[in-house]
């Protein structure tokens, strides 16, 4: 848990505080034992009535201020552990947001929830509550011993002669229960992430009445779930009855011996009462070590799993911060290869600022790939890209991704108003510069029907919308930017042809001072675009303007007379 430490270190005044609170508690404790002898010895068998009142009073103070101490202690450990959750989780949520598109391509959703949740959780148990014990119980032991081997060093060394054996049992139990947590971590990120798709998922379950499907499958995780609990609770009874029974049995033998001690006179009554208090200081820790390594063995798994999170490389938010960005766009002899298998080959070509390219082909050609290494979601590509002459590596992302805005196929919302959603890549933007993104997204009709208008909160990833209407928010999302470039991902397939037209007429007008970059399937969408290049294979085929690629009568002319084939004669009339 070293990661975790310097969350310790930032705690440090209050780690004070509560260390304070802890040896006050701790030195009044040792006191009460000793007073109790005091009572047996002097008062009742010496006749020392004088030492009563005293001695009552110094008793119930010091209760009295154990019990402040106590307050101290707990308190501000619970403090100090909710302080470090609480840095925690911001920093894995803000190291998280730094990660590369190729982290989320390989990590599920439900794995970092898990993260996020229960494993900081157990990191917070450990230093709110289980480290606070352990330094209590080192504290006790110690001290305990001492004070001990002062009033009787033969009855000090039997108390303590399960101390080793208890040692080595709790090193395995650590050890062992270790392992297991690490597993159990494992598994509970698989369910959550099972219960995130299915939940999310759960409309496309019911229309294939997958039911009984997916609670088998959940069955199966929890079974295994289950299993692993069951072998951590199988380590814990192997060892904790053992320690326990060993510390008990010295509790024993001690008041065994020590009553023989009484009765020859070796110590006095009162000595082997205040003796027995004292052990009970010792045999509590030793009692509940198993317990307290559990504590620990739980959190060190988290921690692991944590520490993988920080170790993942962050994006490089260094570079260039660009100015009147114009939005010439040029690949160089780009070449991106994912898990060892190139998906795209040596691509080149040049938009001049405020055209407009076009990218068509099959699925999985890589057109979607293509777009993405402008934004530099993956880095590790062959060749250069270049935005205004700049090479986009040397470009702050900030700067970069601000003047880009990415229309994306997959529609995602946020449960929030749609005010608030199409608002999100421009905060400044005023209520009628929202209207207008709308009206030109042709949203703004749908919207004014509904409930609230620009205020009704959508549903989780636009619950409650059409496909149609959540696409067209995310157009107006994408134009309220008002970003140099502005890629669409196949950004209008689920709109009907009529909505599309109007769309497309207002993104290729004259007046739109913007790059624009079309991928799409439909060649209504793209031939009014300056190019159009062809992907295949992860290779441009074709290339030129929609005229130029009819009269080559190649793949693009394939799709056209595809898309138009009860319209013959126009074909014909096009190819003339």
């Amino acid at each position: 848990m070293k990661s975790i430490l310097k969350y310790v270190f930032n705690q440090k005044k209050f780690i004070l505080i509560a260390a304070i609170g802890m040896i006050g508690g701790v030195a009044a404790e040792l006191i009460l034992p000793y007073l109790n002898k005091v009572v047996i010895d002097n008062i009742i068998i010496n006749k020392q009535t004088n030492l009563l009142f005293i001695t009552l009073l110094s008793i119930f103070f010091i209760t009295i201020f154990r019990a402040l101490m106590g307050y101290v202690q707990e308190f501000t450990f619970d403090y100090v552990g909710s302080r470090i959750s609480k840095s925690l989780k911001y920093d894995v949520f803000k190291h998280i947001q730094k990660l590369s598109f190729k982290y989320f391509d390989k990590t599920n959703t439900g794995e970092l929830m898990s993260r996020i949740s229960e494993d900081i959780d157990n990191i917070w148990m450990a230093f709110g509550f289980g480290i606070g014990l352990a330094i209590e119980f080192s504290l006790y032991f110690i001290l305990g011993s001492i004070v001990l081997f002062y009033l009787n060093w033969k009855l000090a060394l039997i108390s303590l002669i399960s101390a080793p054996f208890i040692a080595y049992l709790a090193t395995k139990l650590e050890n062992e229960i270790g392992k297991a947590f690490d597993k159990i971590s494992d598994q509970t990120a698989v369910i959550n992430t099972t219960a995130q798709e299915n939940i999310s998922g759960v409309r496309l379950v019911k229309a294939f009445a997958r039911e009984k499907h997916e609670i088998l499958k959940f069955l199966k995780l929890n079974d295994e779930n289950y299993n692993l609990n069951i072998m951590k609770s199988r380590i814990w009874g192997k060892y904790f009855p053992t320690i326990e029974f060993l510390g008990n049995a010295a509790l024993i033998l001690v008041v065994t011996i020590g009553g023989m001690f009484v009765i020859n006179e070796n110590i006095s009554l009162g000595t082997l009462v205040a003796f027995n208090g004292y052990m009970w200081m010792i045999v509590w820790p030793m009692r509940l070590i198993g317990w307290l390594s559990n504590i620990l063995s739980q959190a060190n798994a988290s921690a692991k799993k944590i520490e993988k999170i920080f170790n993942e490389k962050e994006e490089n938010y260094d570079g260039i911060n660009l100015e009147n960005v114009k939005g010439t766009l040029e690949f160089k002899n780009v070449s991106f290869k994912y898990e060892n298998e190139y998906v795209l080959k040596n691509i080149n070509f040049k938009i001049e600022a405020e055209k407009t390219l076009a990218i068509m082909g099959p699925t999985g050609s890589g057109k979607s790939t293509l777009i993405s290494l402008i934004s530099r979601f993956y880095e590790d590509y062959e060749g250069e890209i270049l935005l205004d002459g700049i090479n986009i590596k040397d470009i702050s992302l900030k700067s970069l991704r601000k003047n880009i805005s990415y229309i994306f196929q997959d529609t995602f919302l946020f449960s929030e108003s749609v005010k608030e959603n199409i608002k999100y890549g421009n905060e400044n933007a005023t209520d009628e510069d929202i209207i207008n993104a709308c009206i030109e997204a042709q949203a703004h009709d749908f919207i004014i029907n509904l409930p609230e208008k620009y205020d009704t909160v959508v549903g989780e990833r636009g619950l409650g919308l059409s496909g149609g209407q959540k696409q067209r928010l995310t157009i107006a999302r994408g134009l309220l930017k008002h970003a140099p470039i502005i890629i669409f991902d196949d950004a209008t397939s689920a709109l009907d042809m009529d909505t599309e037209y109007e769309l497309l007429k207002s993104i290729y007008s004259k007046e739109k001072q913007n790059t624009k970059i079309i991928i799409a399937h439909r060649i209504s969408a793209v031939k009014n675009a300056d190019e159009i290049i062809f992907l295949e294979n992860g290779e441009i085929v074709e290339r030129g303007n929609h005229e130029e690629l009819l009269e080559k009568r190649g793949k693009y002319y394939d799709i056209f007379k595809e898309q138009f084939k009860d319209f013959e004669d126009l074909v014909r009339d096009e190819v003339i």
